[in-house]
């Protein structure tokens, strides 16, 4: 079954719903240490945890960036997985748009304890106030290691883990947005069993569950070149059903900004209220249709809704679709009403603008015009 983008639907609400040098890759023993010493004696002091990329690889850089505007904050160092590609966003960024912030590369193996994560850290008397872990997957490790390590500190005032909405398991009764409370989830996630281990510790945890996130900086881009890919090529995109199903697409800075919420006010009454809901769905609250996704995304890049096709693949769904077949969204009301988050700043259909113009300086030469000549799609 075919069926064409006539229209484009507006993203549906929830409300109305229901000096400092590039460093080299060091080897897998080394760590490096930039800017300032890693001791941390003032009173407001953070540290990012920093996974080597991925749908969540931009998060740490963002988290940086609002962290370094805030006052209260004197000591930011962002711990980054040694495994990092330097040459790409948003690693090569650090240099010149975060030179506050301290940045130290190390290995996450299995093999480090909680002795040599300490020593790597910068020793004994390095600890920190706030902690942002965009980096576990698993109590395990160094992953494990470094929980051990907070846990002996005695500073910690927050713990925010960025965990995934992915564990999540809705059944034929879940009713959406899925709710942090009542959705199942998987047990064996090792997020799951990782916020376990990091309450066992005694430490403040507050776990983040994000979706879909693209950004300005992002190295994953399979959400949307999905459709950007199928629209410049002529082809017909393959979607599951009627393409009716609802998704929500998060901006980076706006996932980035409710991670900090619970702290960014300095209040005392919301972290304590943050520990005590500790689960928090983590996106937007406004909703779009796949189908909306792809006519959007025909909007940006010039193409006739006349032109786009939309090929149904039934129940299934094509390898390369980058969403489930079902409905798969969740709200932030929770952290609205508890972490007086204010909401998203971005909308997808203004955001795909200058994606679109990234997109064609990244497929460059490869993309070809709609019409299957050999044209280049390079907005000249």
């Amino acid at each position: 079954m075919k069926f064409f983008c006539t229209k484009v639907l507006l993203a549906v609400s929830w409300t109305t719903a229901a000096a400092f040098i590039t460093p080299p890759r060091p080897s897998s023993t080394s760590f490096i240490n930039t800017q300032r010493s890693t001791t941390t004696s003032l009173s407001e002091s953070a540290l990012i945890i920093q996974n080597k990329g991925g749908g969540h690889g931009e998060l740490g850089y963002q988290i940086a960036k609002l962290l370094d505007a805030d006052s209260r904050i004197t000591n930011i160092t962002l711990l980054q997985d040694v495994n990092a590609d330097y040459d790409k966003e948003p690693f090569k960024s650090y240099p010149t748009d975060l030179p506050n912030v301290v940045v130290n590369s190390i290995p996450f193996e299995e093999w480090i304890d909680e002795f040599t994560m300490q020593n790597m850290l910068g020793g004994g008397e390095s600890k920190w106030d706030y902690i942002f872990d965009n980096c576990s997957k698993s109590p395990t490790g160094a992953h494990k290691a470094f929980v051990d390590c907070a846990a002996k500190w005695g500073t910690v005032k927050l713990y925010c883990y960025v965990s995934s909405a992915g564990m999540y398991q809705p059944t034929d009764s879940t009713e959406f947005p899925m709710a942090e409370d009542t959705t199942p989830i998987k047990e064996t996630a090792g997020q799951h069993r990782f916020d376990e281990y990091v309450v066992e510790k005694g430490l403040p945890l507050v776990s983040f569950r994000p979706q879909y996130i693209y950004g300005p900086k992002s190295n994953k881009h399979s959400y949307l070149d999905f459709f950007f890919d199928k629209l410049v090529e002529g082809e017909p995109i393959p979607i599951p059903g009627d393409g009716s199903q609802l998704v929500s697409l998060t901006c980076s800075e706006d996932v980035a900004s409710l991670l900090v919420s619970p702290m960014s006010k300095g209040d005392p009454k919301v972290e304590e209220a943050a520990t005590t809901q500790r689960y928090f769905n983590c996106g937007t609250d406004q909703l779009v249709s796949y189908k909306d996704v792809a006519c959007l995304c025909a909007e940006v890049a010039g193409i006739a809704p006349s032109d786009v096709q939309i090929e149904s693949t039934g129940t299934e769904k094509s390898d390369d679709f980058p969403f489930r077949a079902t409905n798969f969204y969740v709200a932030p009301d929770k952290a609205k009403s508890t972490l007086g988050w204010e909401g998203p700043k971005h909308t997808l259909k203004e955001d795909l603008v200058w994606y679109y113009e990234d997109y064609k300086v990244r497929k460059k030469p490869a993309v070809v015009g709609v019409n299957g000549d050999d044209a280049v799609v390079n907005g000249v």
